[in-house]
């Protein structure tokens, strides 16, 4: 049986994924098994395990800072928006149904014992799980049927540490007025807070200690610096997405990012960003767009929404424009869909009904009910620059796209046969005339393929090179060993093993 802690937080956006990756990072580096847990988590930003199944790209980034293969019961339910009211739920992998919220509050109950059994699984495997909370305990409204912050730590008998983020302001109150609004047995299971974000001299900070222990019995565990580590990201609140430049930096390769409305997978992107000849700037205002030596159209959750908004906004045309100039264009996934022919959708999957596409490839897409999920790896064919070079990542789609011209953009192996010389190929994406699409995410986590990529966008610029590719691999595992370092360095971390491990009241 593990043991086990909480995090929780004021708010969205807290801190608390990158709070629960430190923690798992210290726990493996000290030597003990553990394990990330969410029990909920909202997000598009999604990958598919070795088994095929699919879960938020939070655990999946925490399970990698504790050294360990993720898996779906990390993140048993994982809701995708799909409008403003309405999500798509996975459960234990797989989709089980669209749900508008009120219709998924009603049925929250029915979920509990699927979380509660893969719980179980990684309570029989680890010595420790950290658990990570979504969005704040302190949401009354929705504390009846709770299965994600105070009701979770209930029915696993978890201390928590509450966390605030002080680079919003009023961080005091934050932390006070969440645990003031908790009854008294939620009281109780907080066990630490842990202020966030922090910029500046702590030494001005301190005097607040003593007056909060005035208001509130929980300990202050410390304060954290406001980190600037590079790691995935759940969705909206992103840094990535907020602080994007409105242009190009001088001598640099411009790649503008379209930021569609249900914009998901965004981090396939990250490898392309720390190339320091280049710019990635996330664009959502056509007028922002300027002339970037590449256009990007991501995943997105809702393509025909996505497409009829690239329309309304004026974007379409003006890629369409930019592109007949020579600009390239590529799209993934649901981008890639909208770069074709067509989109139908005759099960009402999005809303049902057709929408012309922007006519990029020449390839028609239908929506299915199955939804596909599967690692793959192969081999480029297409453009020249790319063709032979090795092709990994995983596929998230709903659709089927068939091209009836130009070329594939590469042959693939899928599910157990992804890392073999055998196993049936078969063909994904499509390149014609300057533009490519693919359903492959993940795609530029590869340095051989990104360095290939992004120096031949530099050579069209007159550049020599985009930068050095560097593999992602060995860049998360530097990202997790500073976050550790970090956090040992600005929390109370003795104190944390004892409430841990129970030898702390």
């Amino acid at each position: 049986m593990a043991y086990n802690i909480m995090i929780q937080g004021t708010m969205s956006g807290a801190g608390k994924s990158l709070i629960t990756a430190g923690l798992l990072r210290i726990l493996s580096q000290d030597g003990y098994q553990c394990a990330p847990f969410k029990s909920q988590n909202m997000a598009l930003n999604s990958y598919i395990t070795s088994e095929g199944l699919e879960m938020g790209r939070a655990q999946v980034m925490q399970a990698h800072a504790a050294g360990i293969r993720p898996t779906a019961d990390m993140n048993p339910i994982l809701l995708k928006p799909t409008t403003d009211s309405g999500s798509q739920v996975i459960a234990g992998g797989r989709p089980v149904g669209t749900m508008d919220a009120a219709a998924y509050y009603r049925r929250k109950p029915e979920f509990v014992p699927r979380i509660m059994e893969s719980y179980g699984r990684l309570d029989d495997a680890f010595d420790v799980i950290v658990i990570e909370g979504a969005g704040s305990p302190a949401e009354i409204n929705l504390k009846e049927n709770d299965i994600v912050n105070m009701g979770l730590a209930k029915m696993v008998d978890a201390p928590v540490l509450l966390v605030g983020d002080i680079d919003r302001g009023g961080v005091f109150a934050q932390l006070f007025g969440t645990w003031a609004l908790l009854d008294q047995e939620e009281k109780a299971r907080i066990k630490g807070m842990i202020i966030n974000k922090f910029r500046g001299d702590e030494k001005l900070l301190r005097p607040g200690y003593d007056l909060f222990a005035q208001h509130c019995p929980v300990p202050i565990l410390g304060t954290v610096p406001m980190m600037h580590i590079d790691l995935d990201e759940e969705d909206s609140l992103s840094e990535r997405l907020s602080s994007s430049p409105l242009k190009a930096r001088s001598g640099t390769v411009d790649i503008a990012v379209i930021r569609l409305p249900r914009i998901s997978n965004y981090t396939d992107f990250a490898p392309l960003e720390r190339l320091e000849n280049t710019t990635v700037r996330y664009v959502d205002n056509y007028f922002h767009l300027q002339k970037p030596d590449l256009i990007i159209l991501p995943g997105t959750k809702n393509t025909l929404d996505d497409l009829r908004w690239l329309r309304r906004t004026g974007f379409a045309d003006r890629i369409l424009a930019l592109h007949a100039q020579g600009t390239p264009v590529v799209g993934i996934c649901g981008g890639y869909q909208m770069m074709g022919r067509t989109v139908t959708d005759p099960d009402g999957n999005e809303g049902g009904g057709t929408e012309a596409g922007l006519g990029l490839l020449p390839v028609d897409t239908v929506f299915r009910a199955d939804k596909t999920t599967r690692e793959s790896s192969g081999t480029a064919c297409a453009p020249d620059f790319l063709t032979g070079l090795p092709v990994k990542g995983y596929e998230i789609h709903m659709g089927e796209s068939v091209r009836t011209g130009g070329q594939p953009f590469c042959r693939l192996r899928t599910g157990s046969d992804a890392g073999s010389d055998d196993g049936a190929l078969h063909e994904d994406g499509c390149v014609a005339n300057g533009a490519m699409g693919t359903y492959l995410h993940g795609l530029f986590d590869t340095a051989a393929f990104t360095q290939r990529f992004a120096d031949a966008l530099a050579r069209r610029s007159g550049l020599d090179t985009a930068g050095q590719a560097q593999d992602a691999d060995l860049y998360e595992q530097k990202q997790f060993d500073l976050l550790a370092d970090t956090l040992r360095r600005s929390l109370d971390m003795e104190r944390i093993r004892r409430i841990i491990f129970r030898r702390e009241s």
